[in-house]
């Protein structure tokens, strides 16, 4: 193992069972650790001498959980109208609008993310504008900055179908009133940016932070995040991406299952969820448990979220367990919280995996991870474990050793 550099910061985690989501399960696996990063998996590693060793016989040792879909901080708890910086409902297309300066670090939430293992979230504005902003990555370890927790600085471009807008707009007699004024609405900004590149070094260029979000999408640097629940707003969110070239991941997908014929064909992506919730608008009255089995079934590439704090995202696991209950195969459903939405979402050189090269966010699970009565026992992110104090039921506080 010459070469691995300082054998002090070296921990070797061995013994356990390992998804490394980068191959077949070891039933008896270690993961070699060095300056937060891991270096090697496998059954039978050499072990330097002076590495620190974990023994986790009879446990089971997966990447950190990454949950592609919330709106931690930007919904803090408790959840109250101070705390609520979501949306910015002064007007139905608002780009420049940024996740990232409505994370409020302090949000227990992200604490409690950490105790069920979810070491990395997706932070998107909410779902009240045809256009609402931008999406941030970030890591759940709480730090006095939010700068300091990013992942992914530019994640998407959060757009929105179906009732949501209709309703809050509607209710003020401005568009979108309908669904045909939404998808107004998104290819007029689309098109609006391409008119302000071809403007750019000319005279007649006025800076626009809005465009400039934009114009990330239309070059590739993110996608749209779409948020559509019906059949029917999803084809139009494809549509649209289709007629601008863009990439686009479907968020909830609700009705995914109705077509997932035409999502196969499109190679469309989707984030599923929240499925632990009822059929609360008329939207949702079509929801399956069975759409993740449905979408794997055809190819579909998806993440399991939990739009948190429309659940919590702690139980993400829960979640994944819960798509196996309806047929999700359970190396896909771990996957569909790991590697997927790490490829998803463009970080899968970093994170999802348990592979040479990968941030060392490791979780070590007393059980299975998707079964009911599994937690977390010890947690690694960056190769830095966390230490938890608390009771059973309150929010968890972590220290760094």
């Amino acid at each position: 193992m010459a070469g691995l550099g300082d054998t002090a910061k070296m921990l070797a985690i061995c013994g356990g069972k390992v998804y490394s989501m980068d191959g077949a399960p070891l039933d008896r696996g270690c993961v070699l650790i060095d300056n937060g990063k891991v270096v090697a998996v496998g059954e039978t590693l050499p072990i330097p001498e002076g590495c620190e060793i974990f023994d986790a016989t009879g446990k089971v040792v997966t990447p950190g959980l990454i949950d592609a879909h919330t709106h931690l901080g930007v919904y803090a708890e408790p959840t109250e109208w101070s705390a609520e910086d979501g949306n910015e409902t002064s007007g139905p297309v608002t780009p420049a609008m940024d996740a990232l300066d409505a994370i409020n670090p302090a949000d227990i939430a992200f604490d409690d993310a950490l105790a069920g293992g979810v070491t990395t979230v997706m932070i998107a504005p909410g779902s009240a504008n045809a256009v609402g902003g931008q999406c941030v990555v970030v890591k759940t370890v709480r730090k006095p900055t939010v700068e300091s927790m990013i992942v992914k600085r530019h994640a998407g471009l959060k757009i929105a179908f179906g009732e949501n807008p209709r309703r809050v707009y509607g209710d003020k007699q401005k568009a979108p009133v309908t669904r045909m004024a939404t998808a107004y609405l998104i290819r007029e900004t689309l098109q609006k940016a391409r008119e302000y590149l071809k403007k750019k070094g000319s005279k007649e260029f006025v800076p626009d932070f809005g465009m400039d979000a934009v114009l990330r999408v239309l070059r590739h640097e993110m996608p749209l995040r779409a948020h559509a629940h019906r059949a029917d707003d999803i084809m139009t969110a494809l549509r649209i991406a289709r007629e601008f070239d863009l990439e686009i991941i479907i968020d909830h997908c609700t009705e995914g299952h109705l077509i997932a014929g035409e999502l196969s064909r499109r190679q469309a992506r989707a984030a599923i969820g929240p499925q632990l919730i009822t059929r609360a608008k008329m939207e949702l009255k079509d929801k399956s448990y069975r759409t993740p089995a449905v979408l794997a079934a055809h190819g579909i590439q998806f993440a399991l979220i939990s739009d948190h704090p429309v659940v919590p995202n702690m139980f993400l696991s829960v979640y994944a367990g819960l798509a196996v209950r309806f047929g999700l195969a359970p190396l896909a459903a771990l996957r569909a919280v790991t590697r997927d939405p790490a490829e998803m979402m463009g970080i899968s050189d970093r994170l999802g995996m348990l592979a040479p090269g990968r941030e060392a966010d490791i979780i070590v699970w007393n059980g299975e991870p998707l079964e009911m009565a599994s937690r977390p026992e010890k947690i690694w992110v960056g190769g830095s474990e966390k230490n938890l104090s608390a009771d059973n039921g309150g929010a968890a506080t972590w220290q760094q050793k």
